[in-house]
């Protein structure tokens, strides 16, 4: 009975390393997802470290993406999902430093992110006139009391440690 579900499992995909490749892929999908529909829908502006919290997020989806090039118990996919779970992970770990800033644990970033590039004269003056101002030291939002910022640490670190509990597993399967 055991060896039939096992081999059903096999070949859907859906054992502990078609799951681990699932999340490493839909997960840092939704929290881009969502820190972009936050961005353009919720009107919230954000500075430089949540920029910096998006970048492994993508390499993370375009990695679990070539991770299902292969099947899931391959070492190619195995090896694609593990690189998936480090970007996550990387995201976690600027979330876990910037919610750190906005909690006055750690000194931010004291840098201007805004850049007028080709632009002279009144159109710079405007440009930096109109530019938000966005501290990365003040949370702009927070839900159950935790910032975006601590989510995305909470979300990227808990999922990357399921994703290589998962491939850990279906490696000893």
């Amino acid at each position: 009975m055991n060896e039939a579900i096992v081999a059903r499992q096999s070949s859907s995909g859906l054992g502990p390393a078609g799951i681990a490749r699932l999340i490493a892929l839909l997960l840092p999908v939704a929290l881009l997802g969502g820190a972009l529909g936050s961005q353009y829908l919720g009107g919230l502006h954000p500075c430089e470290m949540c920029y910096w919290q998006r970048w492994p997020h993508a390499v993370a989806i375009v990695l679990a993406l070539l991770a299902f090039t292969a099947p899931p118990r391959s070492p190619r996919s195995r090896t694609l999902v593990l690189l998936a779970a480090l970007g996550i992970a990387v995201s976690g770990a600027i979330g876990v430093y910037h919610a750190g800033v906005e909690a006055r644990i750690f000194e931010g970033v004291t840098q201007c992110t805004a850049t007028g590039k080709g632009l002279k004269g009144a159109d710079l003056l405007n440009q930096i006139m109109h530019a938000p101002i966005v501290r990365c030291d003040e949370v702009q939002f927070r839900f159950l009391g935790i910032s975006m910022a601590g989510w995305n640490a909470i979300l990227s670190l808990g999922g990357a440690a399921l994703i290589l509990l998962l491939s850990l597993r279906s490696r000893r399967a």
